[in-house]
């Protein structure tokens, strides 16, 4: 039975059809179909089509009164028939600026055929079909957020990771670190995590059902804007304007603006309750007395900060270096959808760079300033502009990127990426706003890359400069800190701060430690700060984390002073460029850019592909015997021993189904070759995409299939080296 698309209505699957064959086309139309902010020209047509569809309703209003007046007054015929035929002019030039209105804000092809959700709808079919994945606990209805990868998926999972490994950890020769999942709450309290990782939710005041605040405000905003065409001009900017600044609100203008728009609960249209924090974590126990506890990791970067003293030493004691995690993480998302997009748990793929806060540049990063690819700095943002391509040393050297070492780490996942199989038109790199960064970050960068959702956050690249290094010091109390070495001492300035601790200790008794630590662990601006206060006051507040109150500190209580001192080295803490991955993401993402569908040989069914580069394919390589025959299978195996003793994944079908339909199958499957075994002392290798055949010996089918998927050769070195074989009547 031929491979159909299924669950897609007749007439989404003409568009469905339509998108298809221009996706297969070696132009991207798709980064053109979903925009993520409006170009200065598309939202300048869209605004004039608004006004001029407000104009037009106002026409036909006027000519409907005019056709009323005409009949009321007993005019003649032919004048009515007029003023009707004017009418229905003018509503035919409505209707089709609707449709004009309704691609644009679609983001559609000028004709309003392309159905990026029945494309969506299709691709989720597929891989669910197919058992990429599924989700979870299935046959008890399952559970949002949670999804099993199949056999094919966990395929694709292991390759993507298998070249992450590759691209970072041996090609940068990274520390690979493996972190316990279950963390202690020590540790996220100190990261911050436990007060700040946190998503604002609001109640359907009935029910008790749980919302994200923000997605129901984005959620209403899009609606109005994509569906309803009867809103003005000024109204649609407003949303927009709202959707810009949806990450900036504070609970309490996110509460205004539900109430305003007069947003309720989805499922029962009930009154929902004011917006409030709710943390993401999971939250155990760590033992069976329940007096320690802990939370499900929701990164994985905290198990390497607290291990820098650790891998610091084994390095050499030597900066830079970096340390890589690749692991589960857990979010109890408020309200899970997009697939993998949004989930519970995940798996992260994660890069901590240390360096010197003071010398940030890279020994290779000339190997990656040459790359230019679309960049969307947070001026284009601003301005409303597009993003646009722009080389990455210029983008470094006006200092558009911060410094080199994170240019270098956004060349590298551009490449990462690329070579992965994401269409480089649909990438680009986001710079956050000033609104969205942490006050420490000194730049931010996301790989987002183009689906049928929009544009999407796969890849997080920050200069976190060393607020994570200095957190756990001063909450663990043990220095994670790096020292560089002079050649000759040098004569510094040194703030000195001295505790008096007879004095503190007759104050803070059993605290008195802890106010110790905390005013050991000021930076030199609080401790001048402290210092001119002290001497112009006698006393000052000042806060202690680690008894989360104020305290007030006198002056006979510290000492503070600058004095010049001989160093032979120098000690400081070391900032780190992170980049983040997120695995799910990626993977969803590259299957549907590599999503496509073709008309069978005879025309009249569309068979799915999946393009995937050999380096992800689930499998790299299909045999297939032509017809069954002993001798035919023998050779069969044969060629699956030599795929085998070479690492190269494979299937091998002896059944008796027809070769057209092997091929159909494996092509859904996204495997880039196909050995068929039609006589003893040769065989054909097809190629997936361009259904081109080869023939070679017996014995160099496995060697040519390992030279392609191992990267050595491409599929036009081997095309150019070995006799061409003609499908004949058997393909598809």
């Amino acid at each position: 039975m031929r491979i159909l698309i299924s669950l897609v209505s007749s007439s989404a699957l003409i568009d469905l059809l339509s998108f298809s064959r221009r996706l297969h086309t070696k132009i991207s139309p798709f980064s053109t179909l979903i925009h993520h902010k409006p170009s200065p020209a598309m939202a300048a047509s869209e605004d004039s089509l608004r006004r001029a569809l407000a104009e037009k309703q106002s026409s036909i209003e006027s000519q409907g009164n005019t056709v009323r007046a005409l009949k009321a007054s007993n005019a003649e015929k032919a004048t009515v028939d007029e003023a009707i035929e004017k009418l229905n002019a003018l509503k035919l030039d409505k209707s089709v600026m609707e449709k004009q209105l309704q691609a644009t804000v679609n983001g559609n092809g000028p004709d309003g055929s392309v159905n990026k959700e029945a494309f969506r709808q299709a691709v989720v079919n597929t891989l669910e079909r197919r058992l990429f994945y599924i989700p979870s606990f299935k046959i008890y209805r399952g559970v949002a957020g949670l999804y099993d990868y199949g056999p094919p998926g966990c395929a694709v999972k292991s390759n993507v990771l298998s070249f992450w490994r590759q691209h970072f950890v041996l090609e940068e020769n990274m520390l690979e670190v493996d972190c316990p999942c279950v963390t202690p709450e020590v540790v996220l309290k100190a990261s911050g995590h436990v007060d700040k990782f946190t998503d604002l939710m609001v109640k359907d005041e009935k029910t008790g059902t749980c919302y994200r605040a923000d997605h129901l405000l984005k959620d209403f905003c899009n609606e109005k804007i994509q569906k309803d065409l009867s809103i003005s001009a000024e109204k649609a900017a407003e949303l927009k304007h709202v959707l810009a600044i949806l990450d900036d609100l504070s609970a309490e203008d996110l509460g205004a603006k539900i109430k305003e728009y007069g947003i309720t609960a989805p499922d029962t249209k009930n009154p929902l309750s004011d917006p409030y924090p709710f943390n993401l974590m999971f939250q155990t126990s760590i033992g069976p007395s329940g007096l320690s506890p802990g939370y499900m990791r929701p990164e994985t970067a905290q198990g390497i900060f607290v291990n820098f003293k650790d891998l610091y030493y084994y390095n050499g004691n030597k900066l830079p270096f970096a340390a890589a995690q690749i692991g589960q993480a857990f979010r109890n998302e408020i309200s899970p959808r997009q697939g993998l997009l949004r989930v519970r748990e995940f798996t992260l793929a994660e890069i901590e760079h240390f360096v010197d806060p003071e010398c940030k540049s890279h020994p290779k990063y000339s190997e990656v300033a040459d790359l230019e690819f679309l960049m969307f700095p947070r001026e284009l943002q601003i301005s409303a502009q597009s993003a646009k391509k722009i080389q990455l040393g210029e983008a470094v050297s006006k200092g558009i990127v911060n410094n080199e070492t994170l240019g270098y780490f956004i060349g590298r996942v551009y490449l990462f990426l690329t070579r992965l199989g994401i269409d480089k038109d649909r990438l680009r790199f986001r710079q956050h706003l000033a609104n969205e960064m942490a006050h420490y970050a000194a730049d931010c960068w996301d790989a987002e890359i183009e689906s049928s959702y929009g544009w999407i956050e796969c890849v997080g690249i920050a200069d976190r400069s060393a607020y994570d290094l200095h957190a756990h010091s001063e909450k663990s109390g043990v220095p994670l800190v790096a020292h560089e070495k002079f050649s000759e001492p040098k004569e510094v300035e040194k703030l000195v701060i001295a505790p008096v601790k007879k004095e503190l200790g007759l104050a803070f008794k059993g605290n008195q430690k802890k106010v110790v630590e905390a005013l050991e662990a000021m930076n030199e601006k609080e401790a001048l700060d402290m210092k001119a206060s002290l001497e112009t006051k006698g006393e000052v507040e000042f806060y202690v984390c680690t008894l989360g109150e104020n305290v007030t500190i006198k002056k006979n209580m510290v000492s503070i002073s600058k004095e010049k001192k001989k160093e032979h080295q120098r000690t400081f803490t070391p900032s780190v460029i992170e980049p983040s991955f997120g695995i799910g993401r990626i993977i969803y993402c590259l299957y549907e850019h590599s999503f496509y569908m073709r008309p069978s040989k005879a025309g009249d069914e569309q068979l799915n592909v999946f393009r995937f580069p050999p380096l992800v394919a689930p499998i790299k390589c299909t045999v297939f015997p032509l017809v069954q025959n002993q001798q035919y299978e023998d050779v069969a195996k044969i060629i699956s021993k030599s795929l085998t003793a070479a690492g190269i994944s494979h299937k091998i079908d002896i059944t008796g189904t027809s070769i057209g339909k092997r091929y159909a199958r494996t092509d859904e499957l996204g495997v880039p070759f196909a050995i068929t075994v039609d006589s003893i002392s040769s065989v054909t290798i097809r190629e997936r995409d361009s259904k081109d055949q080869i023939r070679v010996d017996v014995e160099e089918a496995a060697p040519v299939v390992k030279s392609v998927t191992d990267g050595h050769k491409t599929w036009a070195d081997v095309w150019a080296n070995f006799p061409h074989h003609s499908s004949g009547s058997v393909e598809d």
